[in-house]
């Protein structure tokens, strides 16, 4: 490859006619220019034929850098045939050229250059300095201009590179900007659909709000016109029941006319045991009453050795080696047994007239008692329980289906046998009987009646074992308390337990108070319990877990209210009661002892007992006494159940 590089010096104008352009043409008047010479030399004699075209030039309208000032350079190029493809490039060299003046024969200086050789056949004849002069000019205005396209479509190639770079860039942001904006329309559009969500499910919500809200008032009216339905039935009920009972109680004159004969009999021998018991219980009181006028004088001396002294055939053995007499085999105050007589008898009168009502009204009643043996199964630590449960046995006791008597006899045995249960909550159930007792007042006779039968010590009461008194040592055990199952007499262990659980029923009743409500058995009864205790009782295992028990329910709140008497009480305890159990020497009294010793010593009694407050809001909150209770069964029941 070769190139040649040749620079002309021509004159400045030949003919009139500028060589060179003007240098701030532009590219169309350069162009036009270029046609009008054309055509100046196509129609000009002088010209050679080979130089004459057939047509003008045609160039795209576009425009052209001006032209540089400079000699002017003839370049010729030839491209590599075999690196084109390989690597793209032009491998150019450059031949020097030497200047040469337009002089009558133009030659070249290098005549091995294949490039002037092609040009020997133009320069072979002579021609005039015009001709040569403008076929160089031509020649060079072509190269010019060419050279100019070529830089023109290489910046157009540029540009279109850079447009199509900025287009991809653009396109490439665009596709991003809507990829953006279709995450940002999904999440607005899940948002949206959220919203919608919400509202649907708030409108639902209150949809559903509002017709729970009309069935709730349509239940409301339907069981109040069933509540009407129902008083009005059982108004009825009880008319016809009012007149059924006239007509059974005519039937049943005749009918107990005819069994008065029978019943008279034994009336007579009732009368007689009965005229001998109180003959016997009087002298056994005058007798008490001189003992305890005795122990009295002697500050409250409690005997030590009228108590258990061993265990016979795994059953205590109570004064076993020293027999009492006949007519003194009880230990207790003349005004308590007084008190338990009264309401023993209460009790007999209310059992005898609930088993004629039932033979009267030929009617069972056991569903009434086994509802109340169930509020009272229910019952636990909590004013909503404790006020449901009081109010629902007291609605019970005013049922005019059943007698009045009927519901308090099952009431106050029901609450006594639940006693037995190991979860009973003592506390609990005191809140409830005082509720109800304020409602019915005389059925506080009938409980305390069935806490003396079921355990001596509430009234407070000891029997002492005579040979003379009881046929045999079971027979004794049966008269203090002790159970019979299958022929068997229960053990010392669990005649205990049971034994304090009833003595923490009855300490748990006493101390009970509530604002508002009246306890006809509470802190004054309980004050009088200990001094009768402490003035008639032997100190024995039995009188032992006894007095504890009741220390343990009661103590906080007799000391709340007596302080120091009962700090005196508590002194005479430790120095006479407790002494004597010491001289005892039992292995079984010994727990019992350290018990009552560490409540002493602990000051336990200043402490509010567990279980005591009820869980929740204060009772006398919740529950106050309605008086409509008291006037309604004064109203329905005739007086012969009040005592």
């Amino acid at each position: 490859m070769g190139a040649v590089k040749l620079e002309l010096h021509c004159p400045q104008s030949v003919d009139g006619i500028a060589l060179d352009p003007e240098p701030d043409w532009n590219f169309d008047a350069l162009l036009s220019e270029l046609n009008s010479l054309e055509m100046k030399l196509n129609t000009s004699a002088k010209v050679p034929a080979r130089f004459t075209k057939s047509r003008l030039r045609d160039f795209s309208n576009e425009k052209s850098d001006d032209k540089c000032p400079r000699p002017f350079v003839m370049h010729v190029f030839e491209d590599e045939m075999e690196d084109s493809e390989s690597d793209g490039e032009d491998n150019r060299r450059l031949v020097p050229a030497k200047r040469f003046k337009c002089e009558k024969h133009y030659l070249s200086d290098d005549s091995d250059d294949e490039l002037a050789l092609e040009f020997q056949s133009y320069l072979m004849d002579e021609v005039g300095l015009v001709e040569s002069a403008l076929c160089e000019l031509t020649y060079e205005y072509q190269v010019d201009t060419k050279e100019k396209i070529r830089n023109k479509i290489s910046a157009l190639e540029t540009d279109l590179m850079g447009e199509t770079e900025k287009s991809a860039s653009a396109l490439t942001r665009v596709e991003k900007y809507r990829e953006v904006r279709r995450e940002i329309d999904k999440k607005l559009d899940t948002q949206y659909q959220r919203k919608i969500a919400e509202a649907l499910d708030n409108h639902l919500t209150a949809v559903q709000r509002d017709h729970e809200l009309r069935s709730q008032i349509e239940e409301r009216k339907i069981r109040s016109d069933a509540a009407y339905e129902e008083a009005k039935r059982k108004e009825k009920a009880l008319q016809e029941e009012k007149i059924r009972q006239e007509k059974a109680r005519a039937e049943s004159e005749a009918r107990l006319r005819a069994e008065e004969a029978k019943r008279a009999a034994l009336e007579v021998e009732r009368r007689e045991a009965k005229e001998a018991a109180e003959r016997e219980a009087n002298e056994t009181a005058a007798k008490v009453a001189a003992g305890v006028a005795q122990e009295a004088a002697a500050g409250c001396q409690l005997d030590a050795n009228s108590g258990i002294s061993n265990e016979s055939k795994g059953f205590p053995s109570d004064e076993s080696k020293n027999p009492q007499s006949d007519g003194n085999v009880l230990r207790a105050a003349e005004s308590a047994l007084l008190l338990e007589q009264g309401r023993l008898q209460k009790l007999q009168q209310i059992e005898e007239s609930n088993q004629a009502l039932r033979l009267t009204h030929n009617k069972d009643f056991s569903s009434y008692e086994r509802h109340i043996a169930r509020l009272i199964r229910q019952i636990s630590g909590t004013k909503e329980i404790v006020r449901e449960k009081s109010h629902e046995i007291v609605k019970i006791f005013n049922d005019p289906l059943c007698p009045q008597p009927i519901s308090i006899a099952a009431f106050a045995k029901k609450v006594v046998s639940r006693c037995e249960s190991p979860d009973n909550d003592a506390f609990a159930c005191g809140y409830v009987i005082v509720l109800v007792i304020s409602q019915v007042p005389h059925a506080m006779d009938l409980l305390l009646a069935e806490l003396h039968r079921a355990c001596t010590y509430t009234v407070p009461k000891h029997i002492i074992y005579s040979k003379s008194a009881f046929e045999s040592k079971e027979a004794y055990y049966k008269a203090i308390g002790y159970r019979e199952t299958e022929g068997k007499i229960e053990s010392i262990g669990d005649y205990l337990r049971r034994l304090e659980s009833y003595m923490k029923l009855y300490g748990a009743i006493i101390q009970t108070e509530v604002q508002g409500v009246r306890n006809i058995h509470g802190l004054k009864e309980g004050w009088a319990w200990i001094a009768r205790f402490l003035n008639t009782m032997p100190a024995n295992r039995y009188t032992a877990v006894a007095l504890n028990a009741f220390l343990q329910m009661a103590g906080f709140a007799l000391f709340r209210k007596y302080k120091s008497q009962f700090m005196k009480v508590l002194s005479i305890i430790s120095n006479n009661f407790l002494e004597a159990l010491k001289a005892r020497e039992e292995s079984g009294l010994r727990a019992t002892i350290v018990e009552i010793q560490a409540y002493m010593e602990d000051k336990k009694f200043l402490k509010e007992p567990e279980g005591k407050a009820l869980q929740g809001s204060l009772l006398s909150s919740v529950m106050v006494p309605e008086p409509d209770y008291y006037n309604s069964y004064s109203r329905q029941q005739p007086n012969k159940y009040f005592y």
